[in-house]
């Protein structure tokens, strides 16, 4: 096994015994940091402080990370052009602010032997959001709902929470 040492110089390829034999000189642990490396890699260090700067690392990376939210309408096959108007533009809003939008049509009792229907509305309401939106995933039907995931176009999208500065005016 390849080792590293405790003031993180490379030892070289030594024996498991030998390996153990340092990091008990040195008072710390010996930790396989890459066992599908060959030879696999180990280093001679505190395992107590590398759990910690472990974990610190990940809360780092779990903070960077960008939390997208999803937003959903719902609607049903027999829902009228206004109603469908006022959703859309609240999911145009919500794409705008970069939220992903969830498109529902449920059915009830025999629309479901229409589905056609649903699916041409969902395929209107894409085209009416192409400007703002990608189709993330195509109209699907699940149990007795027909969904579409709509994403915000990202050639698109303004960053969340800036707005634009305004001119100062001239006298």
């Amino acid at each position: 096994m390849r080792v590293i040492g405790p003031n993180n110089e490379n030892v070289g390829v030594v024996t498991i015994q030998e390996a153990l034999r340092l990091a008990r000189d040195s008072e710390k642990d010996l930790v396989e940091v890459s066992p599908n490396a060959d030879p696999p890699v180990c280093r001679v260090l505190d395992y107590g402080k590398f759990l910690y700067e472990k974990s610190k690392k990940e809360k780092e990376a779990r903070k960077a990370q960008k939390v997208i939210e999803v937003k959903e309408i719902q609607l049903r096959p027999k829902t009228t052009d206004h109603h469908t108007g006022f959703k859309v533009r609240d999911a145009r809003r919500w794409l705008e602010e970069g939220k992903k939008v969830k498109v529902r049509i449920k059915f009830r009792g025999r629309e479901i032997t229409f589905p056609e229907i649903a699916r041409q509305e969902l395929m209107d309401i894409a085209k009416e959001l192409a400007d703002v939106a990608i189709v993330e995933q195509s109209p699907d039907i699940e149990g007795r709902t027909m969904l579409m995931v709509l994403g915000p176009n990202p050639k698109r999208v303004k960053p969340a929470g800036k707005k634009p500065e305004e001119q100062p005016e001239e006298a």
